[in-house]
């Protein structure tokens, strides 16, 4: 991409080296000097860093499009996956299916398998003494919670949550050539997953699958391309964000011990820290839209087809909106305005289902043990998540 006419030295760097404060600091000190920012990184591409951008740009799809590019940096190799990359209305019959098997009363229903999947993985991890809660946890719960999610024999089931632990380690790690490997696995788990309910449908009020398959639009079934798109999506879609947003959100557990003793001792309070942590420790600051029009933010002028970031990571601090904003501070008066899952006809589907992960394991780990404390130095994801790659910690079994 030409460099803009109005940009000039890179503004933002989205390779240079993090710790758990540095990328916060930096979306601090740009969001009073530069608060819609230039990087040359990744082909070129415009960064909105303020709350009030951000959501102005995530409620005007009309201008604001997700088909071009859906993510800073550009990562999808593989063809169309619906909904992330359609715009509306073409994506809405996905988000029909889809937006069914998310709605409180379901994801209700699926709380007894998520408890079991975090007891099981923890239990040896928290025998052990700890380790690296990712390796043990993180970068493996989202892909059993995902494998029961499809209701997926046991050998494939398998297969789901051994590709996808790689998948994340990979993107994660910025190895290009085993994310494009490991997606094409990902393909053929999703091919497979298609097979088997063609030949076998479920109820169509019981698995996502069928109801995609079942699912008619203007008269057409959908696309069978764009079904095993859909189905290559949501084996992943909620992979890499639990993975480091946990191992966040435990780092920061393990420096306050003080509030782990207050959430041991009220569980009331979790769904409350649950929401501060995902204003805190937000994981996304890539997720992407392309001008359809020119349009001038805060004196930048962005022409059509120039990527932008949504900085979502910084949004969530922004000094005009939380006061307070890089402190967790529990029961946050306006917390209901954090945008952790987005907002407008993208905004997560699955928050439900993230929600109670998220609370699963935080009460799991805070019940079975009695002090988490950090054992080594944490180190980071990359572009485009924020959050832990590696958790070093030292727990005592309750």
């Amino acid at each position: 991409m030409v460099m803009p006419a109005d940009a000039g030295p890179s503004e933002l760097d989205p390779l240079a080296p993090e710790d758990l404060t540095s990328a916060h600091e930096e979306f601090a000190r740009l969001r009073q000097t530069c608060p819609v920012a230039h990087s040359d990184a990744f082909g070129g591409f415009w960064a909105m860093l303020r709350h009030d951008d951000v959501v102005a740009a995530l409620t005007a799809p009309e201008t604001y499009i997700t088909s071009v590019q859906n993510v800073v940096p550009k990562v999808a190799f593989t063809g169309r996956r619906p909904p992330l990359h359609l715009d509306p209305p073409e994506h809405t019959p996905y988000r029909q299916v889809i937006n069914r098997f998310f709605t409180p009363e379901q994801v209700r229903r699926f709380e007894p398998t998520v408890q079991r999947i975090a007891a099981e993985l923890l239990a040896p991890y928290v025998a052990a003494g700890g380790g690296d809660l990712c390796d043990a946890f993180t970068h493996r719960y989202p892909g059993h919670v995902f494998a029961e999610f499809f209701r997926l024999p046991v050998d494939l089931g398998l297969q789901i949550r051994e590709v996808t632990a790689r998948y994340n380690r990979a993107l994660q790690e910025a190895r290009d050539e085993l994310v494009k490997s490991t997606s094409i696995e990902l393909y053929e788990i999703a091919r497979e997953i298609i097979r088997m309910r063609t030949e076998q449908p479920l109820p169509i009020d019981e698995d996502l699958t069928s109801a995609l398959l079942a699912k008619e639009w203007q008269g057409e079934p959908l696309p069978s391309d764009l079904v095993l798109g859909t189905i290559r999506q949501m084996i992943v879609v909620g992979m890499i964000a639990p993975s480091v947003f946990i191992g966040t959100m435990f780092a920061h557990l393990a420096q306050h011990p003080e509030l782990q003793q207050q959430l041991r001792e009220d569980r009331a309070l979790l769904p409350a820290a649950i929401e501060e942590y995902l204003r805190l420790f937000t994981p996304y600051r890539g997720f992407a839209r392309t001008a359809t029009r020119q349009v001038t933010v805060r004196g930048r002028t962005i022409e059509p087809g120039e990527p932008i970031a949504l900085v979502y990571a910084s949004a969530n601090r922004d000094e005009d909106v939380f006061d307070d904003p890089d402190m967790f501070v529990l029961n946050r008066p306006n917390i209901d305005r954090h945008i952790a899952f987005g907002l407008g006809p993208h905004r997560c589907a699955g928050e439900s289902l993230a929600r109670l992960m998220l609370q699963t394991a935080l009460e799991e780990l805070l019940t079975t043990t009695r002090s988490i404390e950090l054992d080594g130095e944490v180190t980071m994801t990359r572009w485009p998540e924020w959050g832990t790659l590696g958790v070093p910690l030292r727990v005592e079994p309750a």
